[in-house]
């Protein structure tokens, strides 16, 4: 068994130049979010659930993206609701969100 039951990375990836990245589409707003409501839901610690901040991903055209293992389920997302629909489907019981799914 791993240390966690849910993993969840956040890119968080801020490049300059002309290729996309992440944090300028709310990644780091949204990881700060996806805490604090993992601890608020009494999924957060050993054994549980971690919310993580990442670099590139190398999926930031496709996002923002967080990556969420052991399933190795890729997402993206807009806003507080696509992340309260992940925690409560995919982390929570398991189940693919695919209207999110990359």
């Amino acid at each position: 068994m791993s240390y966690y039951q849910r993993h969840v990375f956040f890119c968080c990836n801020q490049r300059d130049g002309e290729r996309e990245s992440c944090n300028p589409k709310g990644a780091s707003e949204l990881r700060d979010y996806a805490k604090q409501r993992v601890k608020e839901l009494g999924l957060a610690g050993e054994g549980r659930v971690r919310i993580n901040q990442a670099g590139c991903l190398d999926r930031c055209e496709e996002g923002p993206v967080i990556v969420i293992y052991p399933e190795a389920v890729w997402y993206t997302y807009v806003d507080r609701a696509d992340i309260d629909e992940i925690l409560a489907e995919h982390v929570t019981h398991g189940r693919v969100v695919e209207r999110l799914r990359i």
